[in-house]
């Protein structure tokens, strides 16, 4: 069941060409530990974000217990462990299953499920895809053939209001006004009245595709183009009524802010996307639950009345902070590809703007969707900003310049 994962670098194709893979995706999860210079890595795999305040208590004790103490939250809202010692994967995986975070260890890596953070909390969207990414993950680890999909499967469930529907889902459903959801699938696009059934055919029709096409594609991107997957026809065999309709433009709004959302839950941002085993308690203390965003925040709901003390924790609280929208990958010491201590110097930043992702090497590992400031360290005091050369000790005043350009110029 626990395995060490060697790195896998991915090959690269030719333009034109299908990715041809010629191994399994290597993506760590919780019982697939990944080495790292700091240790072991672990991947928890949290469907829309969600924690209970007991799962809370469990992955503080964890990361305090078995890692370096800290809980870093991803670009799908989910939540790693870092620095955990060699022979820790029984003990953790123990801990993670009594607290009912590892529901199918077959399936624990496919559980990729983004979805409205704010769904069902501030009356903006059309549907609680909460709801929807529930019943969803229960349908995943009830498929057997579902655990055959890639640990970088995505679904993404936006519930209208536009603020997930752009994080390159392989399959997305975005809630309409009117009752059908639309079904996005690439370049093909339906309106369906049962969402999670027809999500689920989806995958399982991109899994047809891809051993038909045998180039060991992860994500329906990556296959031939003789070898799109039948969309249309699974959903007719499956029985979902499925409307084919025009791809619209896809709805866009950007994440909410830091504090209140609505009349009863509150956001808060982790700096530089890494929580303290304390602030994480801190988090769920009187919460009801606490979802983890894909802006590498928390939702909490249950409280609107906790920003000071939260604020005093450490937490991004305030909208105004130039912390806000700033991220990196691990850097230095804990990943050995990385040319830079990146999260100190991510820290430096001195004003806000547009998001800023620090990278120590060409992966860029984390970095936002959609329009974003390039910090790639090439050395140990270089760095290319937007891709101009740039001293680490100029490396504030540029990306103070760079996140202020508008939109428009980039």
């Amino acid at each position: 069941m626990l395995a060490a994962m060697p790195p896998t670098p991915p090959p690269t194709p030719e333009p034109g060409e299908a990715r041809v893979r010629d191994r399994g995706d290597a993506c760590p999860g919780a019982l697939r530990l990944h080495p790292a210079d700091d240790g072991r890595l672990a991947r928890l795999r949290l469907p829309a974000g969600r924690l209970t305040v007991r799962q809370t208590e469990v992955l503080a004790r964890a990361a305090e217990g078995l890692g370096d103490g800290r809980i870093s939250i991803t670009s799908r809202g989910n939540a790693e462990l870092r620095g955990l010692g060699e022979g820790c994967g029984a003990e953790l995986a123990a801990l993670l299953s009594e607290a009912g975070l590892l529901p199918s260890p077959t399936h624990e890596r496919v559980r990729n499920i983004v979805a409205s953070p704010g769904a069902g909390l501030d009356g903006l969207g059309c549907a609680d895809v909460q709801l929807w990414a529930r019943e969803l993950d229960a349908a995943l680890c009830a498929e057997p053939r579902a655990a055959s999909l890639s640990g970088r499967f995505l679904f993404v469930l936006d519930d209208g209001r536009g603020d997930v529907a752009g994080l390159g889902g392989d399959v997305s459903l975005v809630a309409g006004p009117d009752g059908p959801a639309l079904l996005r699938l690439g370049s093909r696009a339906f309106r369906v009245a049962e969402p999670v059934r027809a999500a689920l055919t989806a995958a399982l029709a991109f899994l047809d595709a891809a051993e038909a096409a045998g180039n060991g594609a992860w994500r329906p991107r990556e296959l031939p183009e003789e070898h799109v997957p039948d969309w249309a026809g699974a959903l007719a065999r499956a029985g979902i009524t499925a409307e084919p309709v025009p791809v619209p433009p896809l709805p866009a709004s950007p994440p909410p802010a830091p504090g209140p959302l609505g009349e009863r839950a509150l956001h808060v941002l982790a700096p530089l996307g890494r929580l303290t085993a304390a602030q994480l308690r801190a988090l769920a203390d009187g919460a009801e639950e606490l979802r983890l965003t894909p802006w590498r925040g928390v939702v909490v709901t249950g409280a609107v009345d906790r920003l000071p003390d939260l604020a005093a924790h450490g937490l991004i609280t305030r909208p105004e902070l130039p912390s806000v929208g700033v991220s990196a990958c691990t850097g230095r010491p804990g990943c050995a590809k990385s040319l830079a201590d990146v999260r100190t110097d991510a820290g430096l930043v001195r004003r806000g703007g547009l998001p800023v992702h620090y990278s120590g090497c060409e992966r860029r590992c984390g970095h936002p969707h959609g329009t974003w400031v390039d910090v790639l360290a090439t050395g140990d005091d270089t760095y290319l900003v937007d891709g101009v050369p740039t001293p680490r000790t100029s490396l504030p005043e540029a990306v103070t310049t760079a996140r202020s350009l508008p939109t428009h110029t980039r």
